[in-house]
């Protein structure tokens, strides 16, 4: 079986396992590792409060090379003051000690629970381990994956190749996510990472380009952690002419990365806490390219649309209320929607459609409403995903 985890690209090793962060007994501490260095880049939460650790992760990553990456689930170390940012700084010199590199190019994220300051001594016992398991194995990557999960309930990978001048390319990812998902910027903690030859500034163009449309296309409940990373490390390993200019060559490594994001992206919605189904809300005849995703997003922010869509009830009116009250210019006599193929809404009025044929369209673990605001050309999307009862038991039960 082909690896498909965050070690498939040349030049990789990973490791995951638990230090003790986590009171579940849950692996808790991941850490990555590029022996020859990676051009790197990464984009982050656009929350005004963030965690300590995109504080420090914002500066390493404009080092060059990068050679690590830790993080810790379990403790977001989010609100914890200057400690807080001091032991995000700890974390990054023992794994530069650990590994004998400099410690501003090892980079951080972190993900759970808000308040609470960091057990250091813990997480240095765990990065001495996990220097030690450090791998290039299948199960080594798949261990990184488990390390970083909060409250999903599986993990989030995907690889993805592509020739580049004669050189085959690969590009894997993993992802946590499964709550707080309506960012700006970035979405959950994402790591990718790929063998190709590339120059940092459009290293850094290709990953904001995927990452705007396909995971920040991704909400669950509206809602931006503070820790928000997503970060992509290029080893070069694979050895193709370097990517200097938006050429033919990039323009296969974007195709391909903006896929493998939008893998991850519906990996994300079907995993959604709480979430039975996913659905794609698809916005035309925008007069605005913002005025397309700000309706797609109303959509599917709206609790009552994602209430109806956990029940299959086909409730074309949440639909239009959620587009009529978001601020976006519309024909209310063209306005146009859709569920699947079936038309539920046509010209201003409802029409005379099956409600069990649109019922079992919803029940299906993914579909389509596609609106047609009837003022423009413009479209965009977002992902969502239902409401549940689940996604209130998570909730009320996280902290305690």
């Amino acid at each position: 079986m082909a690896n498909k985890t965050i070690t498939a690209p040349k030049g990789f090793v990973a490791a995951g396992l638990y230090c003790g962060v986590k009171k579940s007994g849950k692996p808790d501490l991941a850490l990555l590792y590029c022996p020859t260095g990676a051009k790197a880049a990464a984009v982050f939460t656009t929350n005004a409060i963030v965690a300590a650790s995109v504080t420090v992760c914002k500066v390493h990553v404009q080092s060059n090379p990068i050679y690590a990456a830790v993080i810790n689930s379990g403790n977001a170390n989010a609100c914890t003051g200057a400690k807080g940012l001091a032991g995000a700084k700890v974390m990054c010199t023992k794994v530069a000690k650990e590994l004998q590199i400099e410690a501003d190019h090892v980079l951080i994220a972190s993900t759970g629970i808000i308040g609470k300051h960091l057990p250091l001594t813990k997480i240095n016992s765990g990065i001495s381990k996990a220097v030690k398991l450090l791998s290039d194995s299948q199960a080594a990557g798949t261990n990184f994956a488990k390390a970083i999960m909060t409250t999903d309930t599986k993990t989030k990978q995907a690889m993805r190749t592509v020739d580049i001048y004669g050189q085959t390319v690969t590009i894997a990812a993993t992802a946590k996510g499964a709550g707080m998902i309506g960012p700006n910027m970035a979405t959950t903690i994402s790591m990718i990472t790929t063998d190709v030859a590339i120059s940092k500034p459009l290293l850094g163009k290709a990953l904001k380009n995927a990452i705007g449309i396909s995971l920040n296309r991704l909400t669950v409940d509206g809602h931006q952690s503070t820790n928000d990373t997503a970060m992509i490390l290029a080893s070069g390993l694979a050895e193709n002419k370097t990517l200097k200019k938006q050429d033919s060559g990039y323009r296969r490594f974007v195709r391909a990365l903006n896929d493998l994001c939008n893998d991850l992206a519906r990996q994300m919605a079907l995993d959604a806490e709480g979430a039975t189904r996913m659905f794609t809300v698809e916005i035309k005849g925008a007069a605005k390219k913002e005025d397309a995703l700000k309706a797609a997003r109303a959509v599917a922010d709206y609790d009552l649309v994602k209430c109806a869509i956990h029940g299959a009830d086909p409730n074309w009116g949440r639909i239009i209320c959620a587009i009529g009250s978001c601020g976006v210019k519309l024909n209310p006599d063209k306005l146009i929607c859709k569920i699947g193929d079936i038309f539920v809404f046509r010209n201003g009025k409802p029409t005379d459609f099956d409600p069990r044929a649109a019922s079992a369209i919803i029940a299906k673990k993914e579909h389509t409403i596609t609106i047609d605001l009837g003022v423009g050309k413009y479209r965009d999307f977002c992902y969502g995903c239902d409401l549940s009862r689940d996604y209130i038991t998570i909730n009320a039960d996280y902290h305690t």
